[in-house]
């Protein structure tokens, strides 16, 4: 669970593991940063802006829930970005490049994938985010080439990844999120939060036990 709050040239983040317990401790944390920046209300902010994914079904969720509550409520308007694009941002804050494949692990043996450049101004999306298994990833990435891979897929899967710099700890970290929105903000990318709705790559999100189970024969065979 990431979350940040900018304002007057600051920037509050408090980052935490998420789980089934995170939807209930979003909101305190949000009140407690917004305190913690000078007794803020949520009618003080500009706009809210977000991960709109693709990520994790019900954290999805609960991010968006979350988010159109707090703007509908205040009449602010919000910023969705994709997730993806978070973790370039933190892989470029880094200095890790700016031809930056983003990848995270989508669980059920694939991974959530985006490469996206940085022309010194802006990101620009080269390709799309998608869903991989990792060899098709490894695949893309041997033949496609970049600066750099980022993202905790690679502490998860044996990606192959060619010559490119690998940053596995870069993830969607609250500043990097705070960075793209106020970008967002300049371009004048604001919504209305009715349109604060989740990106969804996988329909399918879970397994039934017959399909683990056939998928767990198929790689004892392999």
């Amino acid at each position: 669970m990431n979350v940040g709050i900018a304002v007057d040239g600051r920037v509050l983040t408090e980052e935490s593991p998420g789980g089934p317990q995170a939807s209930a401790r979003l909101l305190p944390v949000v009140l407690n940063l917004l305190q913690a920046a000078g007794g803020l209300r949520v009618q003080d902010l500009d706009a809210i802006v977000f991960g709109r994914g693709p990520g994790a079904f019900t954290g999805l969720r609960t991010a968006c829930a979350v988010t159109q509550g707090l703007a509908l409520g205040a009449g602010k308007p919000v910023l969705p970005v994709d997730t993806l694009l978070v973790v370039a941002e933190a892989a470029r804050a880094a200095d890790a490049g700016q031809d930056v494949w983003a990848v995270l692990d989508a669980r059920m043996d694939e991974i959530y994938a985006a490469r996206y450049r940085h022309d010194g101004g802006d990101w620009h999306t080269v390709t799309p985010p998608a869903l991989y298994s990792a060899e098709a990833l490894s695949q893309r990435l041997r033949r496609d080439g970049g600066d750099c891979v980022a993202g905790n897929a690679l502490q998860v899967h044996a990606l192959e990844v060619g010559t490119m710099a690998t940053l596995p700890h870069a993830g969607p970290h609250a500043a990097a999120l705070l960075e793209l929105g106020r970008a967002a903000w300049r371009r004048g990318e604001a919504v209305d939060a009715a349109l604060a709705l989740p990106l969804y790559i996988r329909d399918k999100v879970a397994l039934t036990t017959a399909e683990r189970e056939a998928l767990k024969l198929a790689r004892e065979a392999a």
